[in-house]
């Protein structure tokens, strides 16, 4: 029998290979984010058109044409179009901010809602509302504030002399700031008149019912500034999952590049929050099912746009649930990520 002999692999031939699986990953990255783009349009438009007021398709390209019908422009164009922008837009920052903050760190309980982040501009803005009687786009200079002197506790709790961030350390002051963050608030709200204390209430929890062209126009702006640098920060922190040493020798600085990704994700969660609440779990529930869809490759768009799709589907459940009550958004993103937290907290159990 003649012998087959198989022909060494080159150095070129490993490049192709990678070079093939590379292309095969980004363009499954690519479907995956049309994929996305295309539930997150259908679930805006469920929103929209559907519901205890439907409107038709027609209806509703005459209106933002301009047109006036009676009850349905109203509709539209005060309620039910500003919340689900507002909603998507909300969502994407979340999500966006916990891929950062899961690549920083990464911990599949690092997020911004569990790290006191979220708490922190709930904070900030109810000391805005109690303190300085401040309302609508006026509490976002008062969350942002709330939300940097939040991570500036945790970063004074979880930095080592010699090791910088420590992920174990940052998680466990992250909760108490939050449980910091939740008595400042409560006390706050006591101070308040009994309507400003209903508005706080509703606004701790996360809703988006006073969304409004003022705020759309402030958390989009905010994007267009801060989504690129967290694209950007979340692809150059990959190398650092590989250890610091070998992230040092292939030129990454993991230092600083964490330190700004953590304010990028800290600012993206303020400005969330300041204009939509602390919507429970969302950046927490995003990094995970975008990791599922990636083949374990989560992406900070995939992780936005996921975030985006699961606050518009859960105003859809929050307004339409009952057929005479709202109910704020954050209470249902809250009811769906609590079995999640504790799923991911069994799973890392048998991990370990």
């Amino acid at each position: 029998m003649t012998a087959v002999l198989e022909k060494p692999t080159t150095h070129a031939d490993t490049a192709q290979i990678v070079r093939e699986l590379s292309a095969r990953r980004r363009r499954h990255a690519f479907r995956v984010v049309v994929g996305l783009v295309v539930v997150l349009l259908a679930v805006m438009a469920v929103r929209i058109l559907l519901g205890r007021y439907t409107v038709t398709i027609p209806d509703f390209l005459a209106i933002l044409g301009g047109a006036q019908i009676p009850g349905a422009t109203f509709v539209v164009m005060e309620d039910k179009l500003p919340r689900a922008v507002l909603g998507a837009l909300a969502g994407f920052a979340f999500g966006a901010s916990g891929a950062l903050f899961r690549r920083v760190l990464g911990n599949p309980l690092a997020s911004p809602d569990i790290l006191g982040i979220a708490h922190g501009a709930s904070a900030g803005a109810v000391a805005g509302m109690a303190l300085w009687g401040l309302r609508g786009i006026a509490l976002v200079p008062a969350a942002l504030v709330g939300s940097g002197v939040a991570l500036a506790i945790v970063l004074a709790a979880s930095a080592g002399r010699h090791t910088g961030i420590v992920g174990q350390r940052f998680l466990l002051g992250g909760v108490a700031v939050a449980a910091l963050g939740t008595a400042v608030v409560t006390q706050l709200i006591a101070r308040l008149t009994l309507s400003g204390a209903q508005e706080a209430a509703v606004w701790t929890v996360g809703s988006l019912s006073g969304a409004s062209g003022q705020r759309i126009t402030w958390l989009a702006a905010t994007l267009v500034l801060l989504i690129p640098a967290g694209v950007w920060l979340h692809s150059a922190l990959r190398p650092a999952e590989l250890g610091p040493e070998l992230a040092v020798g292939l030129g990454s600085r993991p230092a600083p590049t964490r330190a700004a990704a953590l304010g990028v994700g800290t600012m993206l969660a303020a400005a969330a929050t300041a204009v939509a609440g602390p919507l429970a779990f969302v950046a927490l529930l995003s990094t995970p099912i975008a990791g599922a869809l990636g083949r374990g490759r989560p992406r900070l768009l995939t992780a936005a746009l996921v975030g985006a799709v699961i606050v518009v589907a859960a105003d859809i459940v929050a307004s339409e649930a009952l057929s005479t009550v709202d109910l704020p958004t954050g209470v249902v993103t809250g009811a769906l990520g609590a079995p999640a937290m504790l799923w991911i907290l069994l799973r890392s159990r048998k991990v370990v």
